[in-house]
């Protein structure tokens, strides 16, 4: 239904009620069970047991659920139950679950929060009398009293106003309140913003008085719509998790392919079943890196707590490093690149523009502060402003101006005053000087006081206004609207003393003064974080419900647009196809005068080219692209609580520029994410390799799989969240995003990874062939012929030295490789102790992996033996070969890159 094409009466006889009656309360209970009640309707969340449930469904997971099944079952059917890898592993599961269960438990709020700012009371007229009542109880057909202060409880046609101003900043973006009339008939297209003669739910009556009529209630207004769009998103996955998944997934059917070739090989060589499962399972174990998802999720909640530090806080763990992936920006304009303030930044006389601390700028900004109903407030050099935005603005420019309104206030006494009048578009009031004098001072549109005005200010005086001198002020307000500067004009006339004047002739016969330019100014801070955002190869973007005129003067002062052919309206926006749309949004960087609607096209046509868009917002009219886009990022000061709740990162100092931060932030972890990635693979191919050779060459199991998750989960696990806090690369807001598309291992990283995990399996195998060649083969010789107490060794037959260096260097190697990862830089370029906390991880795993070698107890579970001294020297020389290797390898690479720069 579009009640702003209906007049006042159409509107009532199809509500079916009487303006001076109200409904009955017969029709009320009637209403109520047709309409329901006037709330929001809540999507129902999921329980923590389901979410719990959810964590399982990785693939990852479940190959690690199967892998401790099998393990179990085996060790049991071969008569010796070994219950420490299944409980080892499933603890490791039920941690990760735990975690990933406890990102969401701040989960979808932002319709609670949509019900917390509905109006709790409503003056109502029914029954032929006006009662107060809870606005729950609201129905259409309901006749409502607004006032100054309130809240509006549901969507209303206006039955009557006088000089309503209503706050829809949160709805629609405009910066400052609108005026509203009853009496008006509008175009069915007519703009959400522009409908004057509506109110709608959660907007405030900043000033007048108002009737209407109410239209919709709960889910049928424009707040609920919003809340259905809401319901009906769903936030998409992270660049990471995506990759996450993918891997996952690769190195999961790897795991499977490698256990099914090994034990077929074994099977061909007549090894032991029992044991080829064993050895299958140790080998899944191999593969997959079990505490990813922890340490991830850890890598993560530091960097959290790192931008919490610089004024981000992240509300879900994986939106950190989306950040680093965003490609475009989608910024509101009120409170986000603009101070939400209105600012006058430009006087002008008839001649041009005039200094405001001149004489003529404190005769201007004096009488437009007289002629002001704000409230100044000076509590210990502190100033306050209560009032409309415009009326502050003016007061405060007076003040700085050196123009105290207490002081004018009380030296020029006000005592006649006509109130702003939406139709007249003026405000007068009326002074007496303190010689006995009298003036009358008007301000307002400007198209509404020159017309009025007969005389001009000049020097002092008061001269005649000539046809040239108005062609030359028309020129002067073009010129400042065009600015998109909002144009006040201030006039004023002298009162003979002892003449009365009745209303309508203190406006006329003015003497014109001049004009004032005000707007919603940008912050100081966001045209370099537009600028850095354009190097790092970031794309902002306006989506505003204000003025295409507002939006393109700041989007040009930001640096964001440069010709007015990169903007376009919500109206034209309207007149093209989802298609049409995602053709040629990459021309656009402004988007004035949009609707909730608009906003979530905008985001989804740039994620349809491939983007990853970050949407930053503070109203309820944001919440919905805040939770369509990648990221979402909500204002904390002056944000709604549900923008808060529909986003992923709140800005707690509501700065642009903290978002730039951010995305360095973000970008900073995606790095120290691939490196722990790329330290975690590599290290477990080694693994794998060490394994799958030996079983090839006929060699005795070299490692265990106990021995494969202590080193999995111990020795990788510190040296990885480590690298976490790796510092961030000083050139790292001078690359472009990564885009989405690209694969974690992508400019050669797989082949890095294959190589390096190669070498650590070569380092661990050499040692087991020395320790099981050198000591376990004449060992096993001495107690064949009795020349050594076989109790010595329990088992000799087991390659017990050979096993231990195996383990040692397969630990130590990857301690010592996790250095390499720090950067492509060589470690003499970087500072081998630039990053304190991997060298305390690289020492505490160290004496970890060197105590369960030789504390006996340990040393049983293990399944290891104490190394004597020329075994550990052996161990430490093969374990530090990575460091070796791979530094002359980045030597080789940085001469290369020098040859092609």
């Amino acid at each position: 239904m579009h009640w702003h094409t209906m007049s006042i009466e159409e509107t009532l006889k199809e509500l079916d009620v009487f303006v001076d009656q109200g409904l009955s309360t017969k029709e009320v209970k009637q209403r109520q069970q047709t309409y329901g009640k006037n709330v929001l309707e809540a999507k129902k969340g999921k329980s923590l047991f389901r979410k719990f449930i959810a964590q399982f469904a990785d693939f990852m997971i479940v190959i690690l659920i199967c892998a401790a099944a099998i393990s179990l079952i085996v060790s049991y059917m071969d008569g010796e139950p070994d219950y420490f890898d299944p409980i080892i592993i499933l603890l490791i599961i039920i941690l990760n679950a735990t975690l990933g269960v406890m990102q969401e438990t701040k989960a979808e709020k932002a319709l609670e929060a949509l019900k917390k700012l509905s109006a709790q009371t409503a003056h109502v007229l029914r029954d032929h009398k006006v009662s107060i009542i809870n606005s729950t109880e609201l129905v259409p057909g309901d006749i409502i009293l607004l006032d100054t202060g309130c809240f509006v409880p549901a969507d209303a046609r206006l039955i009557n106003s006088v000089n309503l101003k209503v706050e829809e900043a949160s709805l629609t973006g405009e910066s400052h309140p609108v005026d509203k009339n009853a009496l008006v008939r509008l175009h069915p297209d007519t703009n959400l913003a522009d409908r004057s003669n509506l109110v709608m739910a959660t907007s405030s009556v900043t000033y007048g008085r108002g009737v209407a009529v109410i239209t919709g209630t709960g889910m049928n207004t424009q707040v609920g719509h919003i809340a259905k769009l809401i319901m009906e998103d769903e936030t998409p996955m992270t660049p990471l998790q995506k990759k996450l998944a993918k891997t996952g997934k690769v190195l999961g059917i790897a795991a499977l392919i490698i256990c099914i070739a090994i034990f077929i090989m074994g099977l061909m060589k007549n090894l032991p079943v029992f044991d080829m499962f064993m050895t299958s399972v140790s080998l899944a174990v191999a593969a997959i890196p079990e505490g990813l998802p922890a340490i991830v999720t850890i890598m993560l909640s530091l960097g959290v707590q790192r931008m919490a530090r610089k004024n981000a806080v992240i509300r879900k763990l994986p939106a950190v490093e989306t950040l680093g992936s965003a490609t475009v920006i989608c910024s509101d304009k009120t409170g986000t690149l603009t101070q939400n303030v209105m600012t006058v930044t430009q006087i002008c006389s008839m001649y041009g523009k005039e200094k405001m601390t001149g004489d003529f700028g404190e005769f201007l900004l004096s009488h437009a502060a007289l002629c002001n109903d704000a409230l100044l407030q000076i509590d210990k050099n502190h100033v306050d402003i209560a009032g409309e935005p415009t009326e502050k603005a003016l007061v405060m420019a007076a003040y700085h101006a050196g123009m105290n309104k207490l002081n004018l206030d009380s030296t020029y006494e006000r005592i006649h005053e006509i109130p702003f009048d939406s139709t007249r578009k003026l405000m007068t009031t009326v002074h007496k000087s303190p010689d006995g004098t009298y003036r009358s001072i008007t301000k307002g549109a400007y198209d509404y006081i020159l017309p009025r005005c007969s005389n001009v200010y000049h020097n002092g005086k008061q001269v005649p206004l000539r046809r040239n001198e108005k062609n030359r002020i028309n020129a002067l307000n073009s010129t400042m609207t065009g600015s998109a500067l909002r144009v006040i004009a201030v006039a004023y006339k002298n009162i003979p003393k002892g003449k009365n004047y009745d209303d309508t002739s203190l406006e006329d016969d003015l003497t014109f003064i001049g004009l004032i330019g005000m707007i919603d100014p940008p912050r100081e801070e966001v045209k370099e974080a537009v600028r850095i955002c354009k190097q790092a190869g970031i794309k902002p973007v306006m989506i505003t419900g204000d003025h295409v005129l507002t939006a393109t003067a700041i989007a040009r002062e930001l640096g964001i647009l440069s010709s007015m052919s990169e903007s376009i309206t919500g109206e034209e926006l309207s007149r093209l196809d989802h298609d049409e749309l995602c053709n040629k949004i990459p021309g656009y960087r402004v988007f004035a005068r949009v609707s909730p609607e608009h906003k979530v096209r905008i985001v989804k046509a740039f994620q349809s080219r491939g983007e990853v868009v970050a949407m930053t917002g503070d109203g309820v009219n944001d919440a919905p692209a805040l939770k369509a886009a990648d990221i979402g990022c909500a204002m904390g000061i002056t944000g709604t609580d549900v923008a808060k709740n529909a986003s992923d990162m709140i800005l707690t100092d509501d700065n642009f520029a903290t978002i730039v931060s951010a995305v360095k932030e973000g970008r900073g972890i995606y790095d120290n994410i691939k490196k722990a990635v790329h330290f975690l693979l590599s290290s477990n191919i080694g693994e794998i390799l060490t394994i799958f050779v030996a079983i090839l060459f006929s060699l005795p199991t070299p490692l265990v799989a106990v021995q494969l998750l202590w080193v999995n989960l111990v020795t990788d696990s510190l040296p990885a969240i480590s690298l976490g806090v790796e510092r961030t690369a000083k050139d790292i807001m001078q690359r472009k995003p990564v885009p989405p598309s690209k694969g974690m291992f992508a400019d050669g990283l797989a082949f890095q990874i294959l190589f390096e995990g190669i070498l650590i399996g070569s380092l661990a195998l050499t040692a087991f062939v020395i320790g099981y060649r050198y000591y376990d083969m004449p060992a096993l010789l001495k107690s064949l012929t009795n020349q050594v107490d076989t109790n010595a060794m329990p088992g000799s037959y087991v390659p017990w030295v050979g096993r231990t260096m195996a383990f040692a260097v397969l630990g130590l190697s990857q301690l010592f490789h996790s250095f390499n990862m720090r950067s492509r830089r060589s470690l003499s370029e970087i500072g081998l102790f630039s990053n304190p906390k991997l060298v305390i991880s690289f020492l505490i795993c160290s004496f970890l992996q060197v105590t369960v070698i030789s504390v006996p107890f340990l040393s049983r579970v293990f399944q290891v033996v104490p190394l004597n001294l020329r075994q550990w020297a052996l161990v430490l020389l093969l374990s530090f070969t990575p460091i070796v290797v791979v530094e002359l390898q980045k030597k080789f690479n940085a001469k290369k890159r020098e040859m092609n720069s």
